[in-house]
């Protein structure tokens, strides 16, 4: 899967821009505060339907515009397909693949993107809600599918848990409240299925993700990746680890008997305190959790691992070809043994892409195609690109 060409109108801090691109390396370079990250940004938004920066839209709307609209001209071989998709501040967004309207759902079916930026350490070092949504977006780039699952899931948690808050404000006991049981079903139902994804999800990283450490830091640290499930008796949201994980064929079970030993203490809290989003994915390495253990050059092995794993797995399964590599300011961050050897791991992809603010820090096996972005302005790209206007990043 190659990107050709991507365009942008009135996205951050780009009026209009358009911009060719080849396989192999491309690399954007740039001061920091140019927007050379906004590109990589809108290239990797179709593949997660959001931002790796923001939790929410509206900023990668151009200050004082009401949209946003970015559109790219995928080539999976001969095969060509243009998506579109328009980002609004209030309202839904909209979406287009060849001209035609989509649900923006759609789009994930069509870009598979790896992107990996300093913010990813947060993968590593913030609470469980960033190892969850980082698993959850690698589950919807390999099956699609789960994007509804999911989707379901969020809606039956809302439902049931606004239910357990005006029953505790009622004073009502557990067993009088029996509509509290249909949601317990519709939890478990779609909860099962998100918990399985993940824990199969966990297994097919596992070789990837130790091959990526020890080829980026040099040596062995038997990276490690496991499922902490509030279904095995703790609470991984509030730091309590469960011993053991179910085998997967019992999960729906001890599911239900999990929401059923904590129903008295979800009344009282008014939370549904059982299910796939109170769980969290512990990382190891050297047989020690690396958040809270690990140094610096530990936690970012272990992010831009978890990354580049993610590609190979993608890699290995997709019918469109190679996904995108992102490579978004990596390099500053490596000592010129660990640059050469993420050079050489990533060489083989049909198209990587690499952010840098000073160009000699990508190896130059990467610099074959570049394209400059300075003082809020493209130049230097292919003779079919504009050059850009922007204001400010």
């Amino acid at each position: 899967m190659i990107v050709e060409q991507l365009s942008l109108v009135d996205f951050r801090n780009y009026a209009a821009a358009d911009v060719a691109l080849g396989a192999g390396a491309n690399v954007f370079v740039g001061r920091n505060g140019q927007g050379k990250t906004n590109l990589a940004e809108a290239i990797g938004y179709f593949a997660t339907l959001g931002s790796h920066r923001v939790s929410q839209d509206a900023p990668m709307v151009r200050d004082g515009r009401d949209a946003a609209v970015i559109r790219m001209r995928l080539a999976y071989g001969e095969r060509r397909v243009l998506l579109e998709t328009q980002l609004n501040r209030s309202g839904s967004n909209k979406a287009r693949v060849n001209g035609a309207a989509v649900k923006p759902a759609e789009l994930v079916r069509y870009a598979q993107v790896v992107l990996f930026a300093p913010e990813d350490l947060q993968i590593v070092r913030s609470d469980p809600s960033a190892r969850r949504r980082f698993a959850d977006q690698l589950l919807i780039q390999r099956a699609p599918r789960m994007a509804g699952v999911l989707a379901d899931y969020e809606r039956v948690l809302k439902q049931r848990t606004t239910l357990l808050k005006s029953a505790r404000q009622r004073g009502i006991r557990g067993e009088e409240l029996t509509t509290l049981d249909v949601w317990d079903d519709k939890l478990v139902e779609l909860g099962t299925q998100v918990i399985r994804a993940r824990l199969a999800l966990a297994d097919d990283l596992a070789g990837p993700v130790a091959q990526a450490y020890a080829a980026i830091a040099g040596e062995d640290h038997r990276p490690e990746l496991q499922w902490m499930l509030s279904i095995g008796g703790g609470d991984p949201e509030e730091g309590e680890v469960a011993e053991t994980t179910p085998p997967a064929a019992d999960i729906a079970a001890q599911f239900r008997q999990a929401l059923a030993a904590r129903r008295t203490a979800e009344l009282e809290r008014g939370l549904t305190l059982v299910g796939p989003h109170r769980d969290d994915l512990l990382l190891r390495v050297r047989g020690l959790p690396v958040k809270g253990y690990a140094s610096h050059g530990e936690s970012w092995s272990t992010a831009l691992a978890l990354r580049l794993a993610s590609a190979e797995l993608l890699r290995a399964q997709s019918q469109l070809g190679d996904p995108v590599l992102i490579l978004d300011d990596v390099f500053a961050e490596l000592d010129a043994d660990r640059r050469a050897r993420l050079a050489g791991m990533v060489a083989g992809f049909e198209q990587v892409i690499v952010t840098a603010a000073v160009e000699q820090d990508v190896p130059p096996a990467l610099r074959a195609r570049t394209v400059r972005v300075v003082a809020g302005t493209i130049v230097g790209a292919a003779p079919t690109s504009q050059v850009s206007e922007a204001r400010d990043d």
